[in-house]
């Protein structure tokens, strides 16, 4: 065993003062051998017959005090809702905008309908009615996007930016403050499919056993871009619920925290590339599962059978005109459906213009962890996957990554 961070000169993120004491910090940590196996099957998550949670109806006193102010909420099934009565260019009141934030925190996303073409500045104010109430951008700028903080999307590049989110994550990653909330304002509706998939995260982490859920909650997430470390699961800081959370496009380790027994202490190492890719391999499993049966965005269905008695959380949203997307960026993970970035000419032309919004409190990990590290130094613990980089982990070599 050696201190996690001996003979390696690590620069954090924090300045040199926290440097130091993060060096201090992790002094007292230990870390043991972690054996890899090449080609590591990817055992089946063992999903319960039934289960009576799931993603949670609206609330009735909420519908009620809505529609007292004109404002209808419908639920879409098996996650989100519809709301209509709003118009985004005009800001409803703060009883209007709590009860609609609560219901993303629970229903994980809320489609404003009929909202026609909203300008770039008119989808900048709506995105600030959330979470920190103000506009968080750090998307590289389409030439043809309205103002600097629409992320314009196509699937054609000469009109947005093309292939963008083709696995499940969470938007700002990135970020020590993940992204409170984020904007999807769907400007020209394709002939054909072209959706965005959404998970619920809370429902996700019901349905494992209380083996897996109990070892996701020892695992923190080290991002390949920024060296932020975020959790695996976590308290939703409005619902209270438990859910999952990992970034498939840009992970460059993953770090499992054990307590030594009988002692104050904990044991810290890296996963290593076997046991990243059954944990990846997992993930997406788990959150593609929630589809509904019959889904054309299921795959690997051998690995992903959900029970009966165990409702959906998933689902694939196909955009109308005028639809304007809010989601609450900690309820629920999300991935373009592969048909989003087929070609004009198959799929008709496609653009969808993205808004984030800034964090409400900081997505730190647990265990008294630093909120990053340096990911493009050496490997502090000298094994497992370690990996500083634009794009993170490659779980599966079939699969497209771009974030």
């Amino acid at each position: 065993k050696k201190s996690f961070f001996a003979g390696h000169p690590v620069q954090w993120m924090l300045g040199r003062r926290g440097a130091a004491a993060a060096l201090a910090f992790f002094s007292q940590f230990m870390s043991s051998a972690a054996v890899g196996v090449s080609s590591t099957p990817i055992p089946s998550i063992p999903f319960p017959e039934t289960c009576s949670k799931g993603v949670p109806p609206l609330s009735d006193a909420h519908v009620k005090a809505l529609a007292t102010k004109g404002v209808h909420i419908t639920p879409l099934e098996p996650l989100g809702a519809n709301v209509t009565g709003i118009d985004l260019r005009k800001k409803p009141d703060e009883e209007v905008l709590d009860a609609l934030q609560r219901e993303m925190a629970n229903r994980g996303f809320l489609v404003f309908k009929a909202q026609g073409v909203l300008t770039g500045d008119e989808q900048v104010r709506a995105s600030e009615y959330w979470g920190g109430r103000e506009i968080h951008s750090t998307h590289g700028v389409h030439p043809k996007a309205p103002n600097e903080h629409i992320f314009r999307l196509s699937n054609d590049p000469d009109v947005g930016i093309r292939g963008v989110g083709p696995q499940w994550h969470n938007d700002g990653s990135f970020e020590r403050g993940v992204f409170s909330h984020v904007g999807y304002h769907i400007v020209r509706v394709p002939e054909k499919a072209g959706a965005t998939l959404f998970a619920h995260q809370g429902a996700a982490f019901d349905v494992l056993p209380p083996e897996m859920q109990e070892r996701w909650s020892r695992y923190v997430s080290v991002n390949s871009n920024s060296g932020v470390l975020h959790p695996m699961v976590h308290e939703h800081p409005i619902s209270g619920r438990k859910s999952v959370y990992l970034h498939l496009g840009m992970t460059g380790g993953v770090l499992e925290v054990t307590p030594e027994k009988g002692t104050d202490k904990q044991e810290l190492r890296l996963l290593e590339a076997d046991e990243m890719r059954v944990l990846f391999n997992q993930y997406n499993d788990l959150l593609n599962a929630g589809l509904p049966e019959g889904s054309p965005h299921k795959t690997a269905p051998a690995r992903q059978t959900r029970p009966k008695g165990v409702p959906a959380y998933t689902m694939a949203y196909p955009y109308e005109e005028g639809d304007c997307i809010f989601i609450d960026n900690l309820a629920i993970g999300h991935r373009a459906a592969p048909e989003a970035h087929d070609s004009p000419a198959k799929q008709g032309l496609r653009i969808l213009h993205r808004t984030t919004v800034r964090a409400m409190i900081d997505f730190d990990p647990p265990f008294g962890l630093p909120p990053a590290v340096n990911v493009f130094g050496p490997n502090p613990l000298g094994q497992g996957v370690w990996i500083g980089s634009g794009v993170g982990y490659r779980w599966d070599d079939g699969i497209r990554m771009q974030n």
